[in-house]
């Protein structure tokens, strides 16, 4: 309750400031993994309880993501290609690029294990047994953190897998999901993130053939977009966001979500 003596200018001016925060909003360009895994579902509420800020994400693919970001439309940026994401800052567009969160890759593929790669560490080789087997395989063949990952390894194992497109390597041109569905529906490999999988409800008889090698890292970073490139930008909403995804209560709520008891991201935000 206000106290007596308060004036009435002050009472609207105070009532107009929370109504503000209340009606606060940013967009996040954003990758798909975060999003389709349901992570936001979970850090979003609490984000807004605490600040009364609204968080609306758009979910692409990491290039798409970032070529939004530089088009100005959004205000914050959290994607997985760090290369990438530097450039992005290198260019002036973001203000900063921080670690946030990681997790890793995998290669799932049907039970019966076409090109013999079940419990397999290496991904190179397990890579190089695929296209030596001509076993099928399904690409996101779209401008996202994953196929950019995907593109690194096929080239670390000395194999051009687009001068197979068509044939055992095929392209989806969609996100992981729609990929995920499209290899299973093939009977192909698969390179993706390990949340999406988790999350991820049509595993039929498919199981995760490859993971564990230290190149197969997957490393989240958050950029705040520069309002010197982008006036529009809503500057404090979006620091007030990073700041609390950097944060004790975000990188605790972060590593909070799990799916079936399994956690499907594990902070890593430096410490002051």
């Amino acid at each position: 309750m206000f106290h007596k003596t308060l004036s009435a200018t002050a009472i609207a001016v105070t009532l107009a400031g929370a109504a503000l925060a209340q009606d606060q909003s940013i967009i996040v360009q954003s990758t798909t993994s975060t999003a389709n895994s349901g992570l936001y579902d979970y850090l979003l509420p609490l984000f807004q309880k605490e600040s009364g800020i609204q968080v609306n994400v758009v979910a692409v693919g990491t290039g798409q993501a970032i070529a939004n970001a530089r088009n100005c439309d959004g205000d914050l940026l959290l994607v997985h290609a760090k290369p990438d994401e530097e450039a992005f800052v290198a260019d002036g567009f973001g203000t900063e690029r921080t670690d946030l969160m990681y997790n890793d890759f995998v290669i799932v593929g049907p039970a019966g294990d076409p090109a013999g790669i079940k419990g397999m560490q290496d991904v190179q080789g397990a890579l190089t047994k695929i296209a030596d087997g001509k076993a099928m395989f399904a690409s996101r063949g779209d401008d996202s953190g994953t196929y950019k990952k995907e593109m690194q390894l096929w080239e670390e194992a000395s194999v051009d897998p687009k001068a197979a497109s068509g044939t055992w390597y095929r392209e989806t041109g969609s996100g992981m999901g729609a990929t995920l569905n499209a290899g299973i529906g093939m009977g192909a490999y698969v390179l993706t993130d390990r949340a999406t999988w988790i999350s991820f409800e049509n595993k039929q008889d498919y199981a995760i053939d490859v993971e564990g090698d230290t190149d197969m890292f997957n490393q989240y970073g958050v950029i705040p977009i520069n309002p010197e490139k982008c006036p529009s930008v809503k500057v404090e909403a979006a620091q007030t966001f990073a700041d609390w995804l950097l944060s004790d209560a975000g990188q605790t709520a972060i590593a909070d979500y799990k799916i079936d008891g399994q956690q499907l991201f594990f902070p890593n935000a430096p410490k002051e």
